[in-house]
């Protein structure tokens, strides 16, 4: 056990978040905390991170077990750079590296050549270091920042710019990149899939699936839960609910739970009332009784006594409160809802999409993907008229009304209250719009929030709440489950699965996408390519996409430092002549000499042969170096590393050319 929460209470102000919190988490356990918003799942993080104390009951954490916190909105120095953030848990590394350069050019003057005894404390003192810095995984460190930066779609382009030039996005993925690279004991993640593109996410997952810490995640991503935890953790009305499965698992067995405690608790009700019904009659029978019989009043006293001691059960909640959306369309709209033709469109400098063509048709339930930077955003934008292609044309079909939901991180200033935005924009009386609002959970005093003040989960249920009252023909949401809860992400998907139009929508939740979609639209590459299905029923080729997309990111690998031979470190000095030695150049000029008519398929097969090997060495070097086994011959195996990526590279680039022709 590294850590454990007993009998955890947690007041804010007068408000109890918490009332009674108690489960452990093991060494290398990788648990899921889930919950609804609010309910306290951020604040036994905090607890957890020494951020926060409980009010009452005992928090466990093994001595000298270190504890890693990711920010929602990291910061850093007003001067750090984007790698100085990345390379914090180096610091001390590059102190000695740093260190060791220093010795470099005091050993390489001539006047300490001449002075054997000053040379040969230099040359202890270096070789010392050398060692610390060995251990310590300097040698690897440029390799691991640039693996994390690359697997989280952090280019080495943004290695220089001020981390403070960052947007919220940007500063929290670079802080998760961080914090995995300092490799805690105990790694505690806030809703890490936040900004992350479906690429990143798959590869967090297979991270955090290796990592050897233990490992606590606070996310509303199903599927990521179902891929990475193997312990739930509810908590539900202040306590905790321990689950020891993934949240498929979790699911199915809270079901069981609950209809068992129903179930105890209608036997303790009946046996309550039979015991109430026999006390009453007892005190009857001893009234009655002349003389009264007191007989009969201790015997009903003895057994009020036993039903006061009996522990109530708590009546389970089967149902609990959701939103009540329910989409509907006042007109249908004709077959053809959207028609792209050649769509062309250049974006900073970057053409983004390339004679791009679609269509989209009525009652068809459509999901967007791509990586982040994509285009998807942009070509929501041209849909609805906000933006222009530069060249071709999107044509909107008969009798279509759109609804939109925009990817929106905050509410606006606005000073109003949440009743009077709403009657606002509806045109509804205030009696009426308490009883709508009420369905979207503002309850009581919550219609009178001021919408500035709402949190992203109150501002996004307000959005959705609009959005019914408009009926549309044909819905377009960019990221509708951000900052959505479980229970309120699943009513949205029960809501659109019944809604009669069109559906358009840009997310990244997988769970999501596989309820809702039946058709997929990926952007890669500026070209669009359909895939008719849902996110499981196309994985085989999305993968394809997300490995390629992740790559040619990652392409090419230059190092962070200076590139000169004589200041890298020996071992890539050795590595570089290792795979000059294996005839690099050699597989290099193979490659290009293939036939330009090869098939592309043949071309795909090559590649994921050669991923695999790479993946089987990387699998293999990580559990050597983990194992610290000082026999290893890393010379041979970086060197083996080195030529499998220069073969990828160059398949790589064989097979682009063959798609472009």
């Amino acid at each position: 056990m590294i850590l454990s929460l007993w009998h955890v209470k947690k007041y804010y102000g007068a408000n109890l978040v918490l009332s009674d919190v108690s489960f452990e988490v093991k060494e290398g356990e990788k648990v899921g905390l889930i919950g609804r918003n609010g309910s306290g799942k951020t604040t036994i993080l905090q607890m957890l991170n020494g951020a926060s104390m409980p009010d009452q009951g005992d928090i466990f954490i093994r001595k000298g077990a270190a504890v890693g916190l990711l920010d929602q909105v990291p910061s850093a120095p007003e001067s750090a750079a984007v790698y100085d953030v990345l390379a914090e848990g180096y610091a001390e590394v590059r102190s000695w590296e740093q260190e060791m350069k220093r010795m470099e050019a005091a050993m390489s003057d001539p006047s300490t050549a001449e002075d054997e005894g000053q040379m040969s404390q230099l040359l202890q003192q270096y070789g010392q270091l050398m060692e610390r810095f060995e251990r310590a995984g300097g040698y690897e460190m440029e390799a691991s920042i640039r693996r994390v930066s690359a697997g989280l779609g952090i280019t080495e382009e943004q290695y220089n710019r001020p981390f403070s030039s960052l947007s919220g996005g940007e500063k929290t993925k670079v802080g998760l990149a961080a914090l995995l690279l300092k490799q805690p004991d105990i790694l505690l993640l806030d809703e890490p899939t936040n900004h992350l593109d479906m690429a990143a996410i798959e590869w967090l997952e297979s991270f955090l699936l290796a990592y050897s810490g233990a490992v606590m995640i606070v996310s509303h991503d199903r599927y990521f839960l179902d891929r990475v935890a193997g312990k739930m953790v509810e908590i539900e009305d202040g306590e905790a609910f321990i689950y020891h499965t993934n949240y498929s698992g979790y699911q199915k067995e809270k079901e069981e739970r609950l209809l068992q405690q129903f179930a105890s608790y209608q036997e303790q009700q009946k046996k309550i009332k039979k015991m109430q019904e026999t006390i009453k009659q007892l005190i009857e029978w001893g009234n009655r009784s002349n003389p009264p019989n007191p007989g009969f009043h201790r015997r009903a006293a003895s057994m009020q006594k036993a039903l006061d001691r009996m522990e109530k059960l708590k009546r389970p909640v089967l149902e609990r409160r959701t939103m009540e959306l329910k989409l509907k369309q006042e007109d249908r709209s004709g077959k053809q809802v959207l028609t792209l033709d050649g769509i062309t469109k250049v974006y900073g400098g970057r053409k983004l999409l390339n004679q791009v063509n679609g269509l989209l048709l009525y009652g068809e339930r459509t999901a967007l993907l791509g990586g982040n930077g994509a285009g998807k955003s942009t070509l929501m934008k041209m849909l609805l008229g906000h933006i222009a292609p530069d060249e071709g044309d999107i044509r909107v079909g008969s009798r279509v009304d759109v609804g939109y939901l925009a990817q929106e991180e905050a509410p606006p200033a606005e000073d109003k209250t949440v009743l009077r935005y709403f009657c606002e924009t509806v045109a509804m009386e205030e009696g009426a719009a308490r009883g709508e609002l009420a369905r979207f959970l503002f309850y009581g005093a919550d219609v009178f929030k001021r919408i500035a003040n709402l949190s992203g989960g109150e501002w996004s249920r307000l959005r959705l709440a609009l959005l019914m009252y408009q009926k549309p023909n044909l819905l377009l949401l960019d990221e509708p489950t951000n900052h959505l809860d479980i229970d309120s992400r699943e009513a949205l998907e029960e809501a659109l699965e019944s809604f009669p139009g069109t559906l358009l929508v840009i997310s990244h939740d997988r769970y999501f996408i596989n309820r809702v979609a039946r058709k997929l639209w990926v952007l890669e590459q500026t070209q669009l390519s359909v895939h008719i299905g849902n996110y499981d029923e196309c994985k085989e080729k999305l993968q394809s996409w997300v490995s390629r997309a992740r790559h040619l990111e990652s392409m090419p690998v230059a190092p962070h430092a200076a590139t000169n031979v004589s200041e890298q470190s020996p071992q890539a000095r050795q590595s570089k002549s290792v795979g000059d030695k294996m005839n690099v150049g050699g597989y290099r000029n193979q490659a290009q000499g293939k036939r330009k008519d090869q098939p592309v398929r043949q071309w795909e097969q090559e590649i994921e042969t050669v991923e695999e090997q790479l993946c089987q060495l990387e699998e293999e070097m990580a559990a050597l170096s983990t194992e610290g086994d000082k026999d290893v011959d890393w010379t041979q195996l970086l060197g083996r590393q080195h030529v499998l990526r220069e073969q990828l590279d160059e398949l790589y680039r064989g097979w682009m050319a063959i798609e472009e022709q």
